[in-house]
Parts: structure tokens; C-alpha cells; sequence
């Protein structure tokens, strides 16, 4: 509720009249206004719901820090807000303090709580006439909020007006997002959220997050102590290098993070003030991004090299000074060459987790064990191909070869020969392995070398095929009618986001396939009728995994990750699917019970940690799904005394 790190002398709107920054002038001092500090008796807590706040004025008595201020319109009132001063130079750097108060409390997100404010708050507070009279509910407030949501026709306008209210209402956010999960997602997180970023420079008004950048290299430990909360739990941090399937957006990649970390609190639980997202802009080479007079970054082609190397390790140094050795730092669209390197680099010294190469796998990896109920055998029994090599193909492929193994007892190397992967060169074989970069050379298999996709369908004869290309349309009809003609039920995940890049809509599975196939997007396609039956498509979004995996890391004090909580994270969601949804051809649960999966995934995560020894947290909680459950953020209104 108060913030007492930087003080300064600046009065209270109910007290002194004003909640902006005094402007100072050497020259003016006829007339003066003494101006008092709000010095706190006992430490803002939340107590049983309510938020407690105690305070005393203190007069400050020395003259010498007296602000004086007078008004440049003869004969009228002292410039109390030094509007006319204004321009002038000031003689203090002008730090406020932050009082959950009065005209301030309606403008501090974290507690604002709009026409909710009970007749009591506005009396004790200084609400009284700065706000209507009504007092309304929260559950009103939901309700008028989504209606004006549905009034847009844009998404991207749907967008913006959930970033506002983010920045308004932290709480009716939230609240709004998890009672309309569903609805909102594509919203708030793909496809949209790709959309916004294209044009983050155009929409941006003020930030959400951390920006540091080439100019702040040396001082990134200040930087990062600039962040008001200092309790941070997780980072999600991108270069915006490879934003979804858009490419290199540079600064403007932020969204991402943004959205990311909405999720960890919505679907998660994870404190809204203990989340901070993060980009790292070390330039772009966009050129259309460098020509736009609104981008918000650097206008420098990107750092490589050592450059890069030094700034990222100053970060990471950084973030584990600052935070402590369990801070949990999320990579998110890093480009390949940087993103394996990285997870190998400090997967071994931080508690880092790439959730393009994991968090993605660990969704599929769900999906396919889910899907075993449909088609039957087990991952043992089935081929797989995928068509990309990038972070996500090569991490999914790498995930189902150690379930294979753990399954079957076989060693990893021989199970990935099962797994078959093309890249923009064709199938990858082993007469390419020179000339393959690192993490492609496991999946370089003896096979003769094939160019198209359809050509590999058929000479593999998978009977799952999977999308992580970023290029829309790749499954053509030719390729999708192979996978039917070669079995009863084919598997097919195009998992490119956002829905422009998927390698096949929902509607053309079905209908090349007459309705047998098991389709799952990364972004969101609305049901299909084919022939008189409706198919509800599936959605492998990661967003089923991270929240519950980062609160499951959290709430146990996990100091590394380990591919086994992959795999538990895995079983736990494939767990959650009903036969209902079965019935329905779905391999993943609806997101109305978000919550509670990610609940069961954060228990069997942290169940995990518990068995490898890497959780900190001591003795162990008896009832790991209910300890979840009551770690996680609520959003609904608390009372102020």
C-alpha cells in the first residue's frame, strides 16, 4: 500500500492539495508553502483481507527543505501543482511517494477498485465527491467490462482496451480474464498478441515492463532495481528476435512477455506483483522496424557475438544478485542459435526455463499421450514427423524420445530413431550431418535424401505429423490426404502461431480427411461442420502448461529444471482430459478449469522437485494439489479500513 523507497517531501491530495511533483525555483521565493512528509508508523500489511495502513504527519521543520512556490499571474492563488514552473529547471530530482489515499488510490492499479469502493473506503480514504455516487460490485463491474469488450469488432482493439484496464484496475483485470478465460485468451495472448506486437510502437502508451538495452550495459543491476516490486518471483525475458512466426520484431517483442506473465497470474496464480517481464532490445534487423518513425527501440542492426554474449551474462548475473538463486527466469522467442545455447549455458547455474523448446514440448507431449486413448497402442508404437527444426520441433521431438525411453527401458539414441524431422532442406539424414547445426545432428537418420514434405510422408509413413514451421500452408491437401490414406485416425498438429502461420486450418483436416483425423492448431479455429457432424479443433497452447509449471517450481523453492518435471507436467495435463472430451475428439481439457490444472500440474511438478532433491522449501506440504491451490492470486476486491 505504501512505498517508502525513495522519499521525498510531497503531500498527500487530501492534506496538501496536490499528488504531483513540486516544481523548485531558486529564483522565487516570496511567497512559500510548507509542504509535510508522510513518515510510516507501522509497515503496510495485508491482514486477514484488509489492507492496513497507518501513518502520521510529520511537519518538516528545517526551512532549508521548505519548497517555495509562487505563481506567475499576479494577484492569484500559489502555484500548488507548479504548472508555471513547470518549464523551468528543477532544482530536485522530483521522487514521489506512493499513499494508497485519496486521488492516488484511484490511479494505483494494484488497489484501484473504481465504483467498488464502499461508502466507508471513500470516507476513510479521501474518496468522498472523486468518484460517482453509486457502489457497484465487482461482478457488475465484470459484467459492464465485457460488454464493452464485445462492442469492438477488432481484435486488436480488444486488445488494447485489456491493456488499458490492466493499467487502470490490476484486480477487475484479472477477475475478467479468468471468469471469461476462453473468450479472452486469443485476446490477450495468440493470435492477437501477435498482432500487437507488429504495431506495439503505433499502440504503446505506457509501459508494462523492463526494457534494457545496449546503452544500459554496466548498469543493468541499477536498472533492474529501478522495478518498483522488489519480491519478483518469475522473469520472462525476450530479444524479440523471433516473435511467435513473425520474425525479428525487435523492441517490439515486449507484448509477449506482457502477455506471457498475465497468464502466470490468470491461469497460474502467480502474484501479479511478483511477475516481471523483460526485454532485452540489443537492436533489430527489421529494416521495415528501423524505417517506422514509431518504433520504440534501438535503430541499430542487432548485437552478436561477444557483444550479445556479455550483455546477456551481465543480465543473468544480474537477476540472480538481485533476486536470489530461485528466481525463475523464463526465455521466450529467442532465435534458435541463441535460444539452445542459452538453456545450456545456464540451465546448469539458474533456474531457467525456455518454454519454445519445453514448455511447448511438454504441451504436445500431453496431447499425443492423450490421444493414445483415441487411436490406441502407446508412443512406442507410433512414427512421428515433423516438419520444422527449429526450438520447438527439435524440443518436442527430444521430449517424446525420453518418455519413449522411460516407458520402454530403451536407450534415448535408439528411440529418436523413430522421429523424423524436416527442415527447409528436406528430411534431415545423415549424409547432411556436417553440414547440420548442432541441435538438428541427434535426428539425422539413414534414409536417402528427400525434398518435399509429401515425399516424406510417404516414404516414412508416419502416423503423427507435426507442424512447428512458422510457415502457413505447408500441409497442403496433398500432404493431409497421404496421412489419411496411410491411417484410420491421423494425427496432425500444426502448431505454427499465430493462425495465419498454421500449416493447415482446422476445416481443411477435416474435410481432406472426411472427418477422421485428430487435429490440434497452436492458435485457437473455431468448430467445424463436415457433413452434418460438428468437430471441435484442439488447441496445444502453451498456456496449459507454463502457469501450473511456474507455480510448481515457485511454491517448492525448485533451484534447477529437470526434463523429468517436463514429463510430469506432461502426464499430470493428459490426466485432466475427460471422457467428455474425448466424446468430443478433443486430446486437451477445456480451459473453463484452467485453474484446477494448473493446480494438478503445479503438485505433480513440485512432487518432483520434492523426489530429485532440488526443492528448498521444508518439510514438504502433505497435500501438494490443495497447498497449490491456496498459493494462487485471487483477484476478487479486498476491504480497506
Amino acid at each position: 500500500m505504501m512505498s517508502l523507497n525513495r522519499s521525498c517531501f510531497l503531500g498527500n491530495p487530501a492534506i496538501a492539495g496536490s499528488s504531483s511533483p513540486f516544481s523548485h525555483s531558486q529564483k522565487r521565493r516570496s511567497a512559500s508553502l510548507k509542504v509535510v512528509a508522510l513518515v510510516p508508523k507501522a509497515r503496510t500489511g495485508e491482514r486477514n483481507g484488509s489492507v492496513v495502513m497507518e501513518s502520521t504527519l510529520q511537519e518538516v521543520k528545517d526551512e532549508s527543505s521548505v519548497v517555495e512556490l509562487k505563481s506567475t499571474v499576479h494577484g492569484g492563488v500559489q502555484d500548488v501543482y507548479g504548472e508555471d514552473t513547470a518549464t523551468e529547471d528543477q532544482f530536485v530530482t522530483p521522487w514521489s511517494v506512493s499513499v494508497a489515499s485519496g486521488y492516488t488510490l484511484i490511479r494505483d492499479p494494484h488497489h484501484n477498485k473504481g465504483l467498488a469502493f464502499t461508502e466507508k473506503e471513500r470516507d476513510a480514504h479521501y474518496l468522498r465527491g472523486l468518484l460517482p455516487p453509486v457502489v457497484i460490485s465487482q461482478e457488475l463491474q465484470v459484467k459492464k467490462m465485457i460488454n464493452c469488450i464485445r462492442q469492438y469488432l477488432v481484435p486488436l482493439q480488444k486488445y488494447i482496451a485489456m491493456m488499458d484496464l490492466q493499467g487502470r484496475n490490476e484486480k477487475l483485470f484479472y477477475k475478467l480474464l479468468i471468469d471469461h478465460v476462453e473468450e479472452l485468451l486469443p485476446v490477450v495472448y495468440t493470435p492477437t498478441v501477435g498482432e500487437a506486437c507488429q504495431k506495439y510502437g503505433s499502440i504503446f502508451s505506457h509501459p508494462h515492463g523492463l526494457f534494457i538495452s545496449l546503452k544500459d550495459k554496466g548498469k543493468i543491476l541499477e536498472v533492474l532495481r529501478n522495478w518498483p516490486e522488489k519480491n519478483i518471483q518469475v522473469i520472462v525475458v525476450t530479444d524479440g528476435e523471433r516473435i511467435l512466426g513473425l520474425g525479428d520484431l525487435g523492441c517490439h517483442g515486449m507484448g509477449i512477455p506482457v502477455g506471457k506473465l498475465a497468464l502466470y497470474t490468470a491461469l497460474g496464480g502467480v502474484r501479479p506483483s511478483a511477475c516481471l517481464p523483460v526485454t532485452i532490445d540489443v537492436g533489430t534487423n527489421n529494416q521495415k522496424l528501423l524505417d517506422d518513425e514509431f518504433y520504440i527501440g534501438l535503430r541499430q542492426k542487432r548485437a552478436t557475438g561477444q557483444e550479445y554474449a556479455e550483455l546477456l551474462q551481465e543480465f543473468m548475473t544480474a537477476v540472480k544478485q538481485n533476486y536470489g538463486e530461485k528466481i525463475l527466469v523464463q526465455f521466450e522467442d529467442f532465435a534458435n542459435h541463441n535460444a539452445f545455447d542459452l538453456l545450456s549455458k545456464y540451465g546448469t547455474t539458474h533456474l531457467v526455463f525456455n518454454d519454445d523448446i519445453q514448455g511447448t514440448a511438454s504441451v504436445v507431449l500431453a496431447g499425443l499421450v492423450a490421444a493414445l486413448k483415441l487411436v490406441g497402442g502407446s508412443l512406442a508404437d507410433h512414427r512421428f514427423l515433423f516438419l520444422g527444426a527449429g526450438e520447438a520441433g527439435t524440443g518436442i521431438a527430444e521430449l517424446i524420445a525420453l518418455e519413449v525411453s522411460k516407458q520402454t527401458n530403451i536407450p534415448v539414441e535408439e528411440t529418436r530413431k523413430n522421429i523424423w524431422l524436416v527442415d527447409s532442406k528436406g528430411l534431415i539424414v545423415s549424409s547432411r550431418k556436417e553440414s547440420l547445426q548442432h541441435f538438428k545432428k541427434p535426428w539425422a537418420h539413414e534414409h536417402e535424401p528427400v525434398k518435399e514434405l509429401v515425399d516424406a510422408v510417404n516414404a516414412i509413413k508416419p502416423t503423427v505429423l507435426i507442424g512447428t514451421s512458422g510457415a502457413g500452408r505447408t500441409f497442403t491437401k496433398e500432404v493431409v490426404k497421404s496421412m489419411a490414406s496411410l491411417n484410420e485416425r491421423p494425427i496432425i498438429l500444426a502448431l505454427s502461431n499465430p493462425t495465419s502461420q498454421s500449416e493447415c486450418t482446422a476445416e481443411e483436416a477435416y474435410t481432406w480427411t472426411q472427418g477422421r483425423a485428430i487435429y490440434c492448431s497452436g492458435s485457437p479455429f473455431p468448430p467445424v461442420e463436415y457433413e452434418g457432424k460438428v468437430y471441435t479443433p484442439g488447441q496445444a497452447n502453451n498456456a496449459y502448461i507454463f502457469p501450473g509449471f511456474g507455480l510448481g517450481l515457485i511454491m517448492s523453492g525448485t533451484i534447477r529444471v529437470h526434463d523429468d518435471m517436463l514429463l510430469a507436467a506432461s502426464e499430470a495435463l493428459a490426466s485432466q482430459v475427460s471422457q467428455e472430451d474425448y466424446d468430443k475428439g478433443l486430446i486437451y481439457p477445456p480451459f473453463t478449469n484452467i485453474r484446477k490444472i494448473s493446480a494438478h500440474i503445479a503438485a505433480k511438478v513440485a512432487a518432483k522437485s520434492y523426489e530429485l532433491g532440488l526443492a528448498t522449501r521444508l518439510p514438504e506440504p502433505k497435500d501438494l494439489e490443495k497447498y497449490a491451490e491456496s498459493c494462487m492470486y485471487s483477484p476478487s476486491y479486498r476491504s480497506f479500513r
